[in-house]
């Protein structure tokens, strides 16, 4: 466990490969995911050198859950960001995240809470994106679900029945190789979902970010972080055209579009996710 912002996060982690420890990679997993999505990049980032960290987000795993929409809102999940970055002493951070956990890491590059020397983002636009997005009848539904989060008590009883099949669904119904996702790795995700409280955590995110101003207190949205974008073209949540205008807003970006991969990335197809972020971080920064 590591106490940030007044919480405990249960944290995967592992150090740099050479020793090092100033050079931290802070890995961030999306709903209904855990740290444990990053299993096949932790490896890589410690081998190239960085320290490592991913923690089960606020709400998830053995980490605290906090009562409330209000405890979710974004400037809190940015703040736990912060936080995390202060505890490990760390003097280059980069943030890799997918999903939710990209959510706040792209609220996190905007508003410079800390200091980025990369940024990594896995199938979630930037939020001006979104915004245009939002007259897109087709976006808005294949994001049904973001509304239908927003009642009460009933997403916990659908994503509860059938000992949270539902939370296996979303990954085996949207891969396009399902193979990557058998029982042993989906009941994972299971379990966690049905500790006490979790899947109330976990939906309030949604909730806080459609009832909170957070998301659209954006100012111009500029990301100055060198970023690199990988995304699964076949992301049923998420269409293609969400990459499309990115370097608007982000000066210095690398998109990858990957074919024949859905939303879950990287766990899905971690070889190609890999060797596109080894190639990156190899890089020097332009």
């Amino acid at each position: 466990m590591q106490a940030a912002n007044g919480l405990d996060f249960e944290l995967a982690e592992l150090d740099a490969a050479d020793g090092g420890s100033d050079r931290l990679a802070l890995c961030l997993h999306g709903f209904p995911e855990l740290n444990f999505s990053w299993r096949f990049q932790m490896p890589l980032l410690s081998q190239l050198g960085w320290r490592v960290w991913a923690p089960n987000m606020r709400g998830y795993g053995a980490s605290s859950r906090p009562a409330g929409i209000e405890a979710y809102r974004l400037d809190t999940l940015a703040a736990d960001v912060a936080a995390l970055i202060d505890a490990s002493g760390a003097r280059e951070v980069m943030l890799v995240a997918h999903d939710w956990g990209a959510i706040v890491a792209w609220h996190f590059a905007i508003k410079r809470l800390r200091p980025l020397a990369r940024l990594v983002i896995m199938n979630v636009p930037h939020p001006m994106v979104i915004r245009r997005e939002r007259r897109n009848w087709r976006q808005l539904a294949m994001s049904w679900y973001v509304f239908f989060f927003q009642l009460p008590w009933l997403p916990e009883l659908a994503l509860k029945q059938g000992t949270a099949r539902r939370i296996a669904h979303a990954f085996t119904a949207m891969a396009v190789d399902k193979a990557r996702f058998p029982a042993e790795v989906t009941d994972v995700y299971r379990a966690a979902a049905l500790r006490p409280g979790a899947l109330t955590a976990m939906v309030n995110y949604y909730r806080a970010l459609m009832k909170t101003p957070d998301y659209a207190a954006i100012g111009d949205g500029r990301v100055d972080t060198p970023t690199l974008m990988i995304w699964g073209e076949e992301d049923k949540a998420l269409g293609i055209w969400c990459t499309q205008g990115t370097e608007r807003w982000v000066l210095n970006l690398t998109l990858h579009r990957l074919p024949a991969v859905s939303h879950w990335v990287q766990q899905e197809a971690p070889e190609a996710v890999n060797e596109r972020l080894g190639d990156w971080l190899s890089r020097p920064v332009a």
